[in-house]
């Protein structure tokens, strides 16, 4: 029997940054993110300008069967996915009896998934047919899910889905009522440069179970508890609370100097993967200082350039960046979502790309299997 600090017959312990940083542990077709050039990709195609130039769906089709699809293709996919979309009569009345006020949309999502899976087959039994099929099922509802929720706990009733619209139109309207032609096209843009980012921590988690030959919504609900914490998908919303804890941009420097000094993470800003300008804050900053010149855009504009401005003063040499969570709350408090629905919108995208990995790990049928260092007392080993 070994131990992490013994090797098997034919085997060697190698020692690795805490968090995993920088270690490669597999091989992906999905896409990559490049920190040092500042630009990111689905599979061969620059994401930023993927969110320029095409809809939700086609994206997902990409990220699902590896390739944009040609007009009849993109056709029959949004119709597939729209259908989908509906959910039925058994979880629209588990969500009606379990929302309440305060209860998160994203916990209502974990709820409504655990139930729509109660009988799913592990991944290990299904053919990539019925995989594909899963990972498009459960994607399809989470909007329609957080939607639903995020009305019921203000006391409001659902609006269903509508098969007919496309995935983000269908959203928005689902949650806001809103079907602002401008507004639609502002948020497909965010949620298409948040379909996926590399192995970050909730995609990573997803494969982890996927890679034991789980079943789908295990695999996804791994994702979102990890996407749950607020130094992952938490942060638009804590992002744009500061911009209004701050107030003036003349105070920004103060602040800032208060959160180093506390030793405060300035939500909003910087990257574990970026060392430059992350490419979806640039890019959601064009967009809604093009659509949106508003007080906020211009406060959120100023705000970020004073806040530049003082860390590197008082942090010579370490640049950090406004990163996409920055302006996303911005872009969202403009086409109508409330705080309470920026890490669930987030969601509604990144579970696209969460499905894509947990289909990929599910086809390499090998299980991640880590070891760690043992630091505690010697045992006592018995007589």
């Amino acid at each position: 029997m070994t131990n992490a600090t013994e090797t098997a017959p034919g085997s060697a312990l190698i020692s690795v940054p805490r968090g995993l940083k920088n270690v490669i542990v597999t091989d992906t077709t999905i896409g990559d993110v490049r920190g040092d050039e500042g630009f990111y990709h689905y599979r061969q195609y620059d994401a930023t300008q993927l969110a320029r130039t095409e809809k939700f769906e086609d994206v997902w089709h990409l990220m699902i069967h590896g390739s944009l699809p040609d007009q009849a293709q993109s056709t029959a996919f949004t119709q597939q996915v729209g259908e989908l979309r509906a959910l039925d009569g058994a979880t629209i009345d588990l969500l009606r009896r379990a929302v309440t006020p305060g209860v998160e949309p994203l916990a209502a999502l974990r709820l409504a998934l655990a139930s729509a899976g109660i009988l799913e087959q592990p991944l290990f039994d299904l053919d990539e047919a019925a995989r594909t099929r899963a990972a498009l099922r459960y994607a399809a509802i989470a909007p329609t899910v957080v939607a639903a929720a995020f009305r019921l706990a203000q006391g409001l009733d659902v609006i269903d889905a509508d098969p007919s619209m496309g995935h983000v139109a269908d959203y928005l309207r689902m949650s806001t009522g809103n079907t602002d032609e401008q507004a639609i096209s502002a948020l497909q843009t965010y949620l298409i440069t948040t379909i996926d980012h590399g192995f970050n921590a909730s995609t990573f988690a997803g494969r982890v179970v996927a890679s034991s030959g789980s079943d789908m919504t295990s695999s996804i609900l791994g994702a979102l508890g990890a996407f749950l914490g607020p130094l992952h998908g938490g942060a638009p919303g804590r992002a744009l609370a500061a911009l209004d804890d701050i107030g003036d941009p003349a105070n920004t420097r103060d602040w800032v100097r208060g959160k180093i000094e506390s030793g405060d993470v300035i939500m909003g800003f910087g990257h574990a993967v970026y060392r430059t300008h992350d490419p979806r804050a640039q890019l959601l900053k064009e967009v809604v200082q093009a659509r949106y010149d508003s007080p906020l855009v211009q406060h959120a504009v100023a705000v970020e350039g004073e806040i530049e401005t003082a860390i590197n003063e008082l942090k010579p040499g370490r640049k950090l960046y406004a990163n996409v969570e920055y302006y996303a709350g911005v872009l969202m408090s403009e086409v109508g979502l409330p705080p309470a629905m920026f890490t669930p919108t987030f969601e509604v995208a990144r579970i696209v790309g969460w499905t894509a990995n947990i289909l990929e790990q599910a086809a390499e049928g090998k299980i991640i299997r880590p070891v760690a260092r043992y630091v505690g007392p010697e045992p006592k080993r018995g007589a």
